[in-house]
């Protein structure tokens, strides 16, 4: 019987520090403020680590914004473009992991260069 152990590497509480704490409500704009702080050169983090607290704030904030019934979990949750990831411990709030950002294509650029039709046409003709 194979069984593979997957480690996930997550952060060690206890020598990773905090990127932020919260009080006694969720802060939306400092979360903000933390992403586009470890955002360059086209890349952004990945994963929100919480802990309990924190997701327990989270989940008051998403159920304030979309409805109690809507927010039951944060399983497969992302917020602000992060996958939530709930650590097992009392508080902690950590943004890590890396992504590359996907740069929107104009569909005019993938077009073909314009060409004259009396021109292309004489090209297309002659023998």
């Amino acid at each position: 019987m194979n069984i593979k152990h997957h480690h996930t590497p997550l952060p060690d509480v206890a020598t990773v520090t905090p990127d932020l704490t919260m009080s006694d409500s969720w802060d939306a704009e400092a979360v903000a403020g933390l992403v586009r702080s470890k955002s360059d050169h086209s890349e952004t983090p990945a994963f929100l680590f919480l802990g309990r607290k924190e997701a327990h704030l989270l989940q008051l904030h998403l159920a304030e914004v979309f409805g109690a019934e809507s927010v039951t979990t944060l399983n497969d949750t992302y917020y602000m473009g992060l996958d939530v990831v709930v650590i097992d411990c009392e508080s902690f709030l950590f943004a890590g992991g890396r992504k590359a950002i996907r740069i929107l294509q104009d569909p005019i650029s993938r077009r073909p260069a314009w060409r004259d039709r009396e021109t292309e046409g004489l090209w297309q003709f002659r023998l």
